[in-house]
């Protein structure tokens, strides 16, 4: 596939940029509406892992159709559903295969604003996924979100395309011996009796799987200096964890003031690190937060570099969401090199060198993968990441520091809280190029051999 078969093909349909149907997971989300904002009012009892929740969709009906029927939200399908209203009027509606497929009792005219009720409750519980289960999870106290990229239906009603951005407002009732973390501004915090309730307002534009919540028993920790100008940084930890967590997250307002430096203004209000008190695989990026197991409080390289990562994807991932799976290395690639630059700026190895390692290690792996359209069976495979960042270090090389850096500022900028795709980069790195550079993205982005390592 050609860079311009790739725009052509992501610009096929009625919003620019955004497909109707993800290729990946065509069976997710419904493309006849858009949310723009969520306000969801939970009660969580840790002990019998029990939910209750209720959700207030304001939304749009989508323009150039015929008026909307009948429109479908993902959530799990082993909550019990109660009251359901669309406009204040009870639907016919029907909850199967992690479907709620609702019929107002008007059909809603397109372009018309409308909103949805939900009241469900039931035991929240991972959905099924390629990579396991992933969402709503139990932890020995408490319970994390972590639902990259399906995740989300398994806690709460939404339309699961990573596309439909829209604001958040989340409300948590759980025994006072549990703190609630999750990526925004914390509105009011209300004790009454045992139970205490957490608000929480992200305003940006914010993707289903990028809604992050920590219930645990956790202890609050202020990373930067709150009497200094900056971002303001949190984190969470268990207490017996909290001179590991300070030791292991020391360095991140140093990342941040180099990222912001790099990539421009830091996209959201504060930024959350949690480190709940387990051992996790994998290191988890939410809005304006990530969650990290006890295991990543390592000392070295492997955890600092781990911290580094989930800190890019604030800009690359989460301000600017991939219009659908298939472009995932525009997350994965940056943030990889993220953790290349913050070496090269701290003293360790320069980006180039990282780079060579990571190619070293790809020429002895399979080469079947096209970064630009990976497949879903390989969207998280580690040379995905690897490749994308050495393809981000190619691009630096040809258009040099200067025209590089500028490049990447401006992108971030032009679409903050936006959704981009691999034509719409394409087209923006065209314009800092100052010889042709088609086939050199073609190679790295639309070939499965790997090019020649770039000098």
């Amino acid at each position: 596939m050609s860079p311009r078969q790739a725009r052509q093909q992501q610009h096929a349909t009625g919003r620019p940029g955004v497909p109707d149907v993800d290729p990946y997971f065509p069976t997710n989300g419904d493309p006849r509406y858009h949310v723009h904002r969520y306000e969801i009012a939970l009660d969580y009892r840790p002990e019998p892992n029990r939910l209750a929740g209720t959700a207030r969709l304001s939304a749009i009906a989508a323009e150039g159709g015929g008026p909307l029927a009948e429109f479908a939200l993902d959530l799990a399908a082993g909550f019990r559903i109660g009251r359901v209203l669309v406009n204040g009027k009870a639907p016919h509606y029907a909850h199967r295969a992690g479907k709620l497929r609702l019929r107002p009792v008007k059909p809603l005219l397109p372009g018309a604003a409308f909103t949805v009720e939900v009241h469900w409750t039931g035991n929240p519980k991972p959905v099924r996924s390629p990579w396991g289960g992933i969402g709503w999870e139990e932890l020995n106290e408490g319970a994390l979100v972590a639902s990259q990229p399906t995740g989300a239906p398994s806690w709460y009603p939404c339309n699961d395309r990573p596309a439909d951005k829209a604001s958040y407002q989340i409300s948590v009732t759980t025994p006072s011996s549990y703190a609630v973390a999750l990526g925004g501004t914390l509105l009011t915090r209300t004790v009454k009796s045992s139970s205490t309730t957490w608000v929480y307002e992200q305003p940006a534009p914010t993707a289903g799987y990028l809604v992050g919540i920590a219930i645990s028993p956790l202890h609050q920790i202020r990373l930067d200096d709150p009497d200094a100008e900056g971002v303001p940084q949190f984190g969470w930890a268990p207490h017996p964890k909290v001179p590991a967590f300070a030791a292991a997250f020391s360095r991140q307002p140093e990342m941040m003031r180099l990222f912001q430096d790099l990539f421009g203004p830091y996209p959201f209000d504060r930024y959350t690190a949690v480190v709940v008190d387990e051992e996790l695989d994998v290191p988890v990026e939410s809005q304006a937060m990530a969650t990290f197991g006890t295991n990543h409080l390592e000392a070295g390289w492997h955890s600092e570099r781990m911290v580094a990562h989930e800190l890019a994807h604030q800009w690359f991932g989460n301000s600017l969401t991939v219009a659908d799976w298939s472009h995932i290395w525009l997350n994965e690639g940056f943030a990889k090199y993220a953790e290349w630059l913050w070496s090269e700026a701290t003293g360790g190895m320069c980006a180039a060198e990282r780079a060579l390692k990571a190619y070293q290690l790809l020429v002895s792996l399979p080469q079947d993968l096209r970064l630009a359209d990976p497949g879903r069976r390989l969207m998280f495979d580690d040379r995905l990441y690897q490749r994308g960042g050495v393809t981000v270090h190619a691009l630096r090389v040809a258009l040099g520091d200067e025209a590089f850096f500028r490049m990447l500022r401006d992108w971030t900028r032009l679409h903050r809280h936006g959704v981009v795709s691999t034509g719409a980069f394409l087209a923006h790195v065209r314009r800092y190029s100052a010889q042709p550079i088609d086939g050199l993205l073609e190679e790295w982005l639309f070939e499965t051999a790997l090019p020649v390592f770039p000098q």
